[in-house]
């Protein structure tokens, strides 16, 4: 588990489903994806709408921690 934190306050606990290991890509294990940023979160839906965050502006910063 993660804790998420948005900086309008509002922060979450999120289970962790999968992590990208490979900033070259992903192979066919995972549907050749596009390589990894550092530090980022591809939070859920359920993630967003707890933050209170738009899902439409897709990128904000948020901070996490584990828990």
């Amino acid at each position: 588990m993660i804790t998420v934190a948005a900086t309008n306050g509002a922060g979450v606990m999120a289970k962790v489903a999968d992590e990208c290991d490979s900033r070259a890509g992903g192979n066919g294990e995972h549907g050749r994806q596009a390589p990894c940023l550092s530090n980022i979160i591809d939070g859920s839906a359920a993630v967003w709408n707890a933050l209170g965050l738009d899902q439409g502006v897709r990128i904000v910063d948020v901070t996490w921690a584990m828990t």
